[in-house]
């Protein structure tokens, strides 16, 4: 594991900075991407010395290929968690359709572009594993997300189209879906919605908002060849929310 090399792209916080962390605890050298330099390169200083930042705006698609040839010129990549993505929450008829292409360019268009760079890296080198971050926003409706929710559809569908595709190059293409996790800036927005949160808790099974640590540790399984008999497996990290009533 220690010869291993991942990249995580929006590392530098959230679920982002939990999945970077524990591929770096356990000796996975880990380029974090991230477009605000003191935010990512604080990110990789409290991780420790197997992270490495990589100042970059995802959104500049044209430059992202030459971007990943210079981390592939240093070492072949085995592990790609795409991770970064934005929101906006708007109802439908004031979403402009530059929102919605915003939206589907970084949350989609950026995850094509950054894993047909690293799939030419792994198929060089005999294989990979590619972890994709979708949401719950995709297993049902969600009012006021409009373009998030097809962005991360979408990605679902795309996984399983890569993972079909790729295996004969032993790559492999998995998804993890997360639920209501506790972030500090989703723990923020429910500690001052106290309906909202109990809503939330009503749906979910468990009855508790789950951690990062809990879609880094399902991310870390994806990533290690305890799982080089699955792909094109969409993992839902809920609590049990997608099939609780």
């Amino acid at each position: 594991m220690s010869t291993k090399t991942a990249i995580v792209t929006g590392g530098n916080s959230g679920l982002g900075f939990a999945t970077a962390k524990k591929l770096c605890d356990n000796g996975i050298k880990t380029y974090i991407i991230g477009r605000t330099k003191e935010k990512t390169e604080d990110a990789c200083k409290e991780i420790g010395p197997n992270a490495i930042p990589v100042l970059f705006d995802l959104n500049n698609i044209d430059g992202i290929a030459e971007m990943i040839d210079n981390l592939t010129k240093e070492n072949p990549i085995d592990i790609l968690v795409n991770n970064a993505g934005v929101n906006m929450k708007k109802e439908f008829l004031e979403v402009t359709d530059e929102d919605f292409l915003s939206i589907i360019h970084t949350n989609l268009l950026s995850v094509f572009a950054v894993s047909k760079a690293v799939v030419k890296n792994m198929k060089e080198n005999g294989g990979g594993s590619i972890i994709n971050i979708s949401s719950m926003a995709s297993q049902y409706g969600i009012p006021k997300v409009i373009a998030y929710s097809a962005s991360k559809g979408a990605i679902e569908s795309m996984t399983r189209a890569m993972a079909v595709e790729l295996a004969p190059f032993g790559i492999r293409v998995n998804c993890v879906a997360p639920g209501f996790i506790k972030t500090k800036m989703s723990a923020k927005a429910l500690d001052s919605d106290p309906e909202r949160k109990n809503k939330v808790l009503s749906r979910t099974p468990m009855g508790v908002l789950g951690e990062p640590s809990d879609i880094a540790d399902a991310v870390f399984y994806f990533a290690l060849s305890e799982s080089k008999y699955t792909t094109g497996t969409i993992l839902p990290v809920d609590g049990g929310n997608s099939i609780g009533f």
